[in-house]
């Protein structure tokens, strides 16, 4: 269970666009999703920019692809610094056409009330801000080449978020940012997208909900389909194929969808049965145990 395009009427008739030859950056490609993405992208004929925190992740990511395959270390949250990676990827191949603003965090499982200040900040200099840096520095040669951004949400971004508030405040703030790119790139001959996805499997997955009990429970919380599971590599795959239709939003696995098409009725009735749910007390006085 991936994705449905053929429920998104804005996907039936969208334009095509073919990856080979085009120079591609993906922010947190030295594992997970990015890692699996710039690879499926290599073999689509990209030359593909691997950028992530972890330099010698990023390092071992491009070896592995061998050729037409770069690395970069850097944050996202360093402004400066993703500019010049964007400025010396222009410098060297003399465009850049897609944009992949991958790089996130998850926080430390907390409410509101008891979490650390700077982990809230943490998670929003990397998730939102770090997708502005990422991306605002390349816009001119986007649109030179009339290319694409993808920026890469959540399905958190419209689902309930007791207990990791700053992510889904981070990745519904990434979707706005999105729609807005989509909107205003439209006007000038290029496209953006926005990626959404459920629950991957990842090493940030399997530590904020397999290796930890609390998480565990949270996890038992969402009902079929919501709580299929997809792998990196089927995430990435949809961002390709997204790409490749020049598509305004990608959503995986396909259960997401129904949720995401009726969210406005469907989180009226859910916050509210939440907010009375004794079992969903019990975890929120476990998690402000911790503190």
């Amino acid at each position: 269970m991936i994705g449905l395009p053929v429920l998104d009427p804005a996907s039936w008739f969208a334009p095509t666009y073919d990856v080979n030859d085009k120079v591609v950056l993906v922010t947190g490609a030295g594992q997970g999703i990015g890692r699996e993405l710039v690879a499926l992208l290599h073999r689509r004929g990209a030359i593909v920019i691997v950028v992530d925190v972890d330099a010698e992740s990023a390092r071992r990511t491009a070896a592995d692809l061998w050729t037409r395959a770069h690395a970069f270390g850097a944050d996202v949250a360093d402004r400066a610094r993703m500019a010049e990676v964007v400025d010396e990827v222009v410098r060297r191949f003399g465009r850049l056409d897609v944009v992949v603003a991958n790089a996130g965090v998850t926080p430390v499982p907390s409410t509101v009330r008891t979490m650390d200040p700077a982990d809230f900040d943490r998670v929003l200099s990397i998730n939102l801000t770090g997708v502005f840096n990422t991306v605002r520095p390349a816009l001119d040669h986007v649109v030179a080449a009339r290319g694409h951004v993808v920026v890469v949400s959540s399905c958190a971004a419209f689902a309930p978020g007791m207990g990791g508030s700053p992510y889904m405040v981070s990745k519904a703030a990434v979707e706005q940012f999105g729609r807005a790119l989509r909107v205003e790139l439209a006007a000038v001959g290029a496209s953006a997208g926005v990626a959404y996805f459920g629950i991957v499997e990842t090493a940030m997955t399997h530590d904020m909900l397999d290796a930890d009990d609390l998480g565990r429970e949270l996890d038992g919380l969402l009902p079929w389909p919501l709580s299929v599971r997809i792998t990196a590599e089927q995430a990435a795959r949809t961002i390709a194929d997204g790409i490749a239709r020049r598509a305004p939003r990608t959503i995986a696995p396909s259960g997401w969808q129904p949720y995401a098409l009726l969210r406005g009725a469907i989180n009226v009735v859910l916050d509210r049965r939440l907010a009375a749910d004794e079992t969903v007390h019990r975890l929120v006085h476990a998690i402000e145990q911790r503190r």
